[in-house]
C-alpha cells in the first residue's frame, strides 16, 4: 500500500493487519499524538495505482472518541465493506493508494453561489436521505454536477431542488 503522511500510514497499517490477519489494531505510540486529541469526521479512500476507485467509506461527523479510532474503523470499512466493491485481498495491498480526508463540521448553504466543487464538499438532505460528495473529485468541475451526484447517492431525483444543502472543507492527506 502506498502513502507517506502519518495519518495515511496509520490507515495503511490498520488495513494491512485487518486484511492479512483479521486483526483490529488499537492505536499505540506509533500513531500521531494529535489523533488522540481531536474528534472529526473522516473519510478513507482507496484507489488502485491506475487511479480508479477501490473503496471509500467515512463519517461526516465524529462517531468515535478520537480521530485515531475514526480513521481506523473507516479504513477497515473502506477496504472491506464498500458495497460497490468486493473486499480488498492481501494480493492487492501493494497496488492500492490510500488517502485520508478530515472533515470540517458541515455548515448550511444559503445560496448555491456559496459552493465551489474544488474547495467544498457537499451534503444533500431530504427527509431521512443523505448524500455526500467530497471536494476536488476528478471530473466534477461544476456545482451542478456535484449536487447531481450527491443527490444520486442519496436516492433523491436530480430535478428535486427541495433539499437541504450543507458544505464542508477537508484536510486531505496522501
Amino acid at each position: 500500500m502506498i502513502g507517506e503522511h502519518p495519518y495515511v500510514k496509520w490507515a495503511i497499517k490498520v488495513i494491512e493487519n485487518y486484511v492479512k490477519y483479521g486483526k483490529i489494531l488499537e492505536p499505540d505510540e506509533s500513531v500521531p499524538k494529535e489523533l488522540f486529541e481531536r474528534r472529526a469526521g473522516a473519510f478513507v479512500t482507496l484507489h488502485k495505482v491506475d487511479g480508479s476507485l477501490r473503496g471509500c467509506i467515512g463519517t461526516y461527523l465524529p462517531t468515535k472518541p478520537n480521530l485515531a479510532l475514526e480513521i481506523r474503523d473507516n479504513a477497515i470499512a473502506a477496504a472491506t465493506q464498500d458495497p460497490r466493491f468486493p473486499p480488498v485481498t492481501s494480493d492487492e495491498l501493494d497496488e492500492i493508494v490510500v488517502h485520508v480526508d478530515i472533515l470540517s463540521p458541515p455548515e448550511p448553504v444559503r445560496e448555491i453561489s456559496d459552493l465551489d466543487p474544488k474547495k467544498y464538499g457537499v451534503i444533500v438532505v431530504k427527509d431521512w436521505r443523505r448524500g455526500l460528495l467530497l471536494p476536488d473529485i476528478e471530473g466534477v468541475d461544476t456545482v451542478e454536477e456535484q449536487l447531481r451526484i450527491a443527490k444520486l447517492k442519496a436516492g433523491i431525483p436530480e430535478w428535486d431542488d427541495d433539499v437541504e444543502i450543507y458544505r464542508f472543507t477537508v484536510e486531505r492527506y496522501k
